[in-house]
């Protein structure tokens, strides 16, 4: 039996039992990978990993030279040896690594085998560490993520952690793949897992995948140098942009203001590292028209030869009044792109439907995320349409009470550029393993088909139209260029009242070039600018700009002499939707003067509810959905003997009036 039992364990299980013994009596140390570099569409660098030096302490390995140095000493009194101290060490690390000394001298001396006391150390503190020679100090080789472009593409690309973790951006979401396996240090230790002998580095590990990004380099810093620009000029509070080819999916270029240099993340702000092309959502304004009329040609509800009556520039609709900036008479369907007419857009809509146009609206992506390979996407908001009201329809035509990506509009509208298909947007272009040079490509991909062709290649020839020298997007012209587009100016939401706000808009222009053979659709928006916040006005130069140097680069021939026109041109009229966003905020702000009655039109039971705590009135509210009627009329003096009432309705009972 006890030889049985021993061959058992020496020879049968032999084996297990050594992993098991050398897992007790080894601790391993990880270091850092190398990570697989990231690279642009063309091969250029924008994130790599370089070899930098590490600094740890053998605070045991040091006392034992301390005492082998003092009995030396002792031995040969008359020896030049320079005694070593731990205030010695600490004090030359200190200098050396820019560290408190305190800190320094705290590590080595503890009982321990291994302890860091910097990582991933500069050059030149390398080379200074290397003229000294101090007792138990060592170094080891990581490694260290460097972006050589800097700030280019800093929010597309994140940035990745000390300990080799991808935080944000592609570096998050690919870290599986990038990241590697890392090396790692082996150091024997003792019954009580202490450290004895000596450590050595005994794996060397395996190098992460490469990416390749649909990114074009020269194209992402014409983007974000145009935006910079464009952002300082109006004082706006923000800005996006981004360039899509709309027969793939592919994103050239995609920028945000303000940014930041994933080299120096940590002196970054949070607001800085946010890609609010892919993050943030925003009420899109009249660009949201395009697919208002792309949605109506394409049922037959119109034709490009209909006449809207957009009459003498103010509408009712639902109780409210929606204006264009001017009296437009009878206008074309073009005309009504074209000139950006509100009430054109309203009378389209009513005429299409809301169920068949919120079926539309799905169709082109709205109210989901796009599935972009990136982190943190927006889906928008669309609610259904058992929950509009007729001005909730009118609004949504054009742009006001929805809200969508930059990423969603510009993918939408490649969908009409390119001949009516929605494609996958798409950041990874190839994954390479560098080991063995095997690559995975990522093609494009197809959602679905939205529109016709023909209906594409009408909306095309409007959007062109946009772009002429009495359209709202004049200054969108590119010399050289035949170019098309839609202006958008929305109002946003005040979070202070709930309402939306008198003076903060955002501004946009979403176009393509060139206009016969489109190689791409841009989109830039700029939140809350100064002044004329108009996106004509603001956003179509920068359109413009961008488009005539990504044409000189991509080397387009020119097909005719324009001129872009510095006169001022048509502009849309500012949407100004006089009730709570049907979409965006439920709250109601604190009433100023609660002797006046406010306006509760298209308020909701609970926030009426609300705007009683906060005004002290007492309302009376009669039915259920949203008030169609108040008394008294908004603005009039509230008298103690008058009653205060409002009466709601649901889209239901509206519609069947």
């Amino acid at each position: 039996m006890l030889l049985g039992r021993a061959f058992y364990l020496q020879v049968w299980t032999a084996e297990q039992w050594q992993k098991r013994a050398s897992s007790q009596h080894t601790k391993t140390i990880s270091l850092t990978p190398q990570r697989g570099a990231i690279y642009d569409r063309n091969g250029e660098p924008l994130a790599i990993s370089l070899e930098a030096d590490s600094v740890y302490v053998n605070p045991t390995e040091t006392t034992k030279l301390f005492k082998e140095q003092r009995q030396r000493l002792a031995e040969n009194p008359d020896s030049d040896e320079t005694p070593y101290s731990y205030d010695v060490i600490a004090k030359k690390l200190a200098e050396i690594l820019a560290l408190k000394p305190a800190v320094i001298r705290g590590k080595l001396e503890r009982d321990k085998k291994f302890i860091w006391i910097k990582r991933r150390i500069s050059a030149r503190e390398s080379q200074l560490l290397d003229e000294v020679s101090l007792p138990g100090i060592h170094t080891i080789k990581e490694h260290v993520r460097s972006y050589p472009q800097g700030r280019v593409a800093g929010q597309v690309l994140g940035f990745s952690g000390t300990d080799n973790e991808g935080l944000e951006g592609i570096e998050r979401r690919y870290n599986g793949l990038v990241a590697g396996d890392g090396s790692y240090l082996t150091v024997q230790a003792d019954g009580g897992r202490r450290g004895i002998g000596s450590g050595q580095q005994v794996f060397k590990g395996r190098q992460g995948k490469d990416l390749y990004l649909t990114i074009d380099t020269q194209l992402q810093f014409i983007v974000e140098k145009e935006l910079q620009a464009a952002v300082k000029e109006a004082n706006a509070r923000a800005g996006s942009a981004i360039m899509m080819d709309p027969h793939s999916g592919e994103i050239l270029a995609m920028s945000s203001v303000p940014d930041y240099d994933p080299n120096h993340f940590r002196h970054s702000r949070p607001a800085a590292r946010r890609n609010r092309v892919v993050c943030d959502t925003f009420e899109p304004g009249s660009t949201f028209k395009l697919f208002l009329l792309a949605s109506a040609l394409d049922t037959g509800t119109i034709s490009t030869k209909d006449v809207i009556d957009c009459g003498p520039g103010a509408y009712r609709v639902g109780g409210k009044v929606i204006h264009d900036h001017r009296a437009m008479g009878h206008l074309t369907v073009s005309d009504v792109l074209k000139y950006s007419s509100n009430i054109g857009c309203a009378k389209i809509a009513q005429r299409l439907g809301k169920e068949t146009f919120y079926d539309y609206l799905r169709s082109f992506g709205f109210g989901e995320r796009t599935g972009i390979d990136f982190d943190g996407e927006g889906s928008g908001i669309l609610r259904s349409p058992q929950r509009w009201f007729e001005i909730d329809l009118a609004a949504i035509s054009f742009g006001q009470g929805v809200t969508a990506t930059a990423l969603q509009l510009v993918t939408a509208a490649s969908a009409i550029v390119n001949g009516g298909e929605l494609m996958h947007p798409y950041l990874v272009r190839r994954i390479r393993d560098a080991r063995n040079d095997i690559s995975e490509e990522q093609k494009p991909t197809v959602v679905r088909r939205v529109i016709g062709r023909d209906v594409a290649l009408a909306m095309r020839n409007m959007m062109i139209t946009v772009t002429d020298s009495d359209g709202t997007g004049s200054r969108a012209q590119v010399p050289g260029f035949e170019v098309g587009g839609k202006t958008g100016t929305a109002q946003k939401v005040d979070p202070v009242t709930g309402t939306y706000s008198v003076d903060k808009r955002v501004s946009s222009f979403i176009g393509f070039a060139p206009a016969r053979n489109p190689q791409i659709v841009v989109l830039v928006a700029l939140d809350e600018p100064e002044g004329k916040a108009y996106g004509g006005l603001l956003a179509a130069p920068v359109f413009s700009r961008i488009v005539e140097q990504s044409m000189q680069y991509l080397h387009v021939p020119a097909t005719r002499s324009v001129v872009a026109k510095e006169d001022a041109p048509q502009v849309e009229a500012p949407i100004e939707i006089p009730h709570v966003p049907v979409l965006v905020s439920e709250q109601v702000g604190r009433v100023v003067g609660a002797r006046v009655m406010p306006d509760c039109r298209g308020l909701t039971a609970r926030q009426i509810l609300e705007l009683m705590e906060n005004s002290g009135l007492n309302i009376k509210i009669i039915g259920e959905g949203r008030v169609v009627k108040q008394s008294p009329r908004p603005g009039s003096a509230i008298s103690a003997k008058v009653a205060i009432w409002v009466r709601l309705q649901s889209p239901e009972q509206e519609g069947n009036q």
